[in-house]
């Protein structure tokens, strides 16, 4: 069971821009809603979200780049960089925290992506790796010693989000019945869903079911 003093539930990104009828759907995204929802209800004492807040024109929408197209990988300053479709721009209802999400129990929410110039998934720095969201001292600062995520999506802000934790000093947890992945086709047949799960392992990240709770 968690440790009410040490333990803390990530919400990563439950938003409608990322479920199916959203502008960047991840399969079967709505899935976790029931999972999450259940987890806070009687599992967490603590909580916290993440939330995609994108401005409009965001560098990591392809549409400001005339000549690609949406999944297609360029670099900027910060390094490589996929173009997704225009998703979770600030002020709209997608962008929102999904309705059926309970956020009773949510104690803060982090926003990223809100930099034009600079993507952001991971709920600790910018894509950067050097501009910090303020999560790391918001946790450190109430004793928060080991994260359970859950969220969307797997293979992008969740495990970016696991990895600069896990370089942070956190113990990491990934209930992966309550996340989902998109999954992009990289080299040798394999998935970033693969590439994700082999990169968290390495790290000593643990995959877990929310029934092993």
């Amino acid at each position: 069971m968690p440790n009410a003093r040490t333990d803390i539930l990530g919400v990563v990104d439950v938003q409608p821009t990322f479920m199916p009828g959203g502008e960047l759907p991840v399969a079967e995204g709505a899935a976790v809603l029931p999972v999450v929802n259940r987890l806070l209800a009687g599992l967490f004492a603590h909580a916290f979200a993440t939330q995609d807040w994108h401005p409009r024109g965001h560098l990591s929408f392809a549409s400001a780049h005339p000549d690609r197209q949406p999944y297609e990988t360029i670099e900027l300053p910060y390094g490589p960089q996929v173009l997704w479709p225009d998703h979770a721009v600030q002020d709209t209802a997608n962008a929102a925290l999904h309705p059926r999400l309970d956020t009773s129990r949510i104690e803060v929410i982090i926003r990223k992506g809100y930099d034009r110039n600079v993507d952001s998934y991971s709920a600790f720095f910018e894509n950067d790796h050097r501009t910090s969201t303020g999560l790391d001292g918001w946790l450190r600062s109430r004793g928060m010693t080991r994260i359970f995520l859950t969220g969307l999506a797997t293979d992008f802000c969740v495990a970016w989000s696991a990895e600069d934790a896990v370089r942070l000093g956190f113990e990491v947890v990934v209930i992966e019945d309550a996340c989902r992945g998109i999954g992009l086709p990289v080299a040798g047949g394999h998935t970033t869903l693969d590439q994700a799960r082999d990169r968290l392992a390495a790290l000593g990240v643990r995959f877990i079911s929310s029934t092993d709770l």
